[in-house]
């Protein structure tokens, strides 16, 4: 399977120091180059911009469709605006966080998941504590509602 992702979850995976997941999860990861510039260049000494650099199954892909990037970019970031397009051109997985971002995906008919979603994953497998890890992952600064905090940890009850 090919998986494209943007920006926040190479970070936030980075900042709770499960980026591997995506790794043992999908063996290559494509990214556009818009978000290896955010992650890598612009993000230099920030959370997973070495490990982002160092890891040879992280890939950087050519974006072909420049006017639909374009697009997009009126409403979204460059780098999500390249994710979903790649994403569309390779017809795989995007995995992204970014609500309005996933929306724009959803509605392109692109399959999507998350940096929760990848917990989920982990978790349903035994690899992590869902409940430590997803904690540990707002205690880093990943936002989200309480509501929405509530809800998931009730799917992952079910664990």
């Amino acid at each position: 399977m090919i998986v494209i992702s943007n920006s926040t979850p190479l970070i936030a995976l980075s900042k709770i120091d499960n980026l591997n997941l995506l790794k043992d999860y999908f063996k290559e990861i494509f990214i556009p180059q818009e978000v290896y510039n955010e992650v890598v260049v612009a993000g230099r000494n920030r959370p997973g911009a070495e490990k982002v650099e160092s890891a040879d199954w992280i890939k950087v892909k050519e974006v072909k469709n420049r006017v639909a990037v374009e697009s997009l970019a009126i409403n979204l970031g460059k780098g999500e605006s390249e994710a979903i397009i790649l994403a569309r051109e390779i017809d795989d997985l995007l995995i992204i966080d970014d609500g309005q971002a996933r929306k724009t995906a959803e509605l392109m008919d692109l399959k999507i998941t998350g940096t929760i979603g990848i917990l989920l994953l982990a978790a349903s497998e035994d690899k992590i504590n869902f409940k430590e890890t997803f904690d540990h992952l707002i205690s880093v600064g990943f936002r989200i509602s309480e509501k929405e905090y509530k809800r998931i940890l009730n799917i992952s009850e079910n664990f």
